[in-house]
């Protein structure tokens, strides 16, 4: 009977233990999804982290995210030590080809990596990319400066003077940023009415020309300098029209720049940017800066965990208000190494009769909101 007793009470204890063991289950076994972006000196990264983590945590993962401050090493490490803590799927917005070797890491272990925003170069080792349409995102720059400059109506008698501006040569966002822009503007310089001072590399595959308005890890001080090299040789003679820049950052160094340049205190070139960063749509409201593209990154962040989800459930990818790309934006997707599975939102170009899209989106703090309308 002793022994009995004894077996039943032994029994009751492991019972306890496994309805204990069931009530943590669901913080334990809560998969992890490890968030790499490359830096924080452009604002949408910050923000676009953050929205990661938050969107990830709403879904029931646990999640964490690190900045690479646009060190490539230094991300690997990061990458590195969320595959340490387990994780069962990694977004990452890469610095450059360099993250190859901790993706190559990832799928030895069969970890999905989504690729986001920025397309990881020179890797078969994995296949998912969301983005935006990043073609029709220079088409939109193009076609405000385009608008901006009345093009059409322009003449070769009286050209408009423009000068080039690309991002970074590691990002290859920055290729069709580009010939998107220049499938616009291309027309016009062959008109004879648009002028180009400075480099004028036709499309990106000028690798010569493309690498001269490029600037390395869409750091402000290099377009700055650039453009005040710019101002004081190419177009010291001429006054610019406009200048095509690839997103917002620059697009407030250059006009820091012309603004230095007695030519232009009066009257500033059409310049273009990228991202709807505060203090450019504020700078739009002004009328300083031309025009802004408003990606919605709370969008991108909610989409991109959305597929983390269904990748994790086994579950064939489904995003609304992304489209698979297919035919010619399926090289959107081309890595070098293989053609991924690439999903595409659609950008909105913003100027300062739209300044109210992005501020209605949610996409500012109410205080810098308040200030826009």
């Amino acid at each position: 009977m002793k022994k009995l007793v004894a077996v039943l009470l032994v029994l009751v204890a492991a019972g306890s233990l496994l309805v204990g063991c069931k009530k943590k289950a669901p913080v334990s076994s809560a998969a992890f999804i490890g968030i790499a972006m490359p830096e924080t000196h452009v604002q949408r990264w910050v923000k676009d982290g953050n929205a990661l983590k938050a969107e990830a945590e709403k879904q029931g993962y646990r999640a964490e995210v690190q900045w690479g401050n646009a060190d490539q090493a230094q991300q690997n490490q990061q990458i590195q030590s969320f595959l340490t803590q387990g994780a069962k799927v990694l977004v990452v917005g890469c610095i450059n080809d360099g993250v190859g070797s901790v993706v190559s890491e990832a799928a030895r272990d069969k970890v999905a990596v989504i690729a986001y925003d920025r397309i990881i170069p020179n890797s078969a080792d994995y296949d998912y990319f969301i983005t935006f349409n990043n073609y029709k995102v220079g088409v939109l720059q193009a076609q405000s400066i385009e608008n901006g400059l009345n093009l059409p109506a322009a003449t070769a008698a009286a050209p408009k003077q423009i000068t080039l501006f690309a991002g970074s040569p590691t990002d290859g966002n920055a290729f069709f940023f580009f010939d998107g822009a220049m499938s616009i503007l291309n027309p016009y310089i062959e008109k004879g009415v648009l002028k180009v001072v400075g480099p004028y590399p036709k499309a990106s595959t000028d690798t010569a020309n493309f690498q001269r308005i490029a600037t390395e890890n869409w750091q402000a001080p290099i377009a700055k300098t650039r453009m005040e090299n710019l101002l004081n040789n190419d177009a010291r003679n001429v006054v610019l029209d406009a200048v095509l820049a690839p997103n917002d950052t620059l697009a407030r160094a250059i006009i820091e720049a012309c603004k230095a340049d007695a030519k232009y205190r009066t009257k500033l070139p059409v310049v273009s940017g990228q991202d709807a960063e505060f203090e450019s749509a504020f700078s739009i409201k002004n009328g300083e800066q031309y025009s802004t593209v408003f990606k919605d990154t709370a969008k991108l962040a909610e989409a991109a965990i959305l597929l983390a989800d269904q990748i994790v459930k086994g579950q064939t990818p489904s995003i609304p208000g992304a489209v698979l790309a297919s035919g010619d934006l399926a090289k959107i997707g081309d890595t070098g190494r293989k053609v991924v599975k690439t999903y595409l939102l659609d950008p909105i170009l913003v100027t300062k009769d739209n300044i109210n899209v992005p501020v209605d989106a949610g996409f500012y703090e109410a205080a810098q909101a308040s200030q826009l309308k």
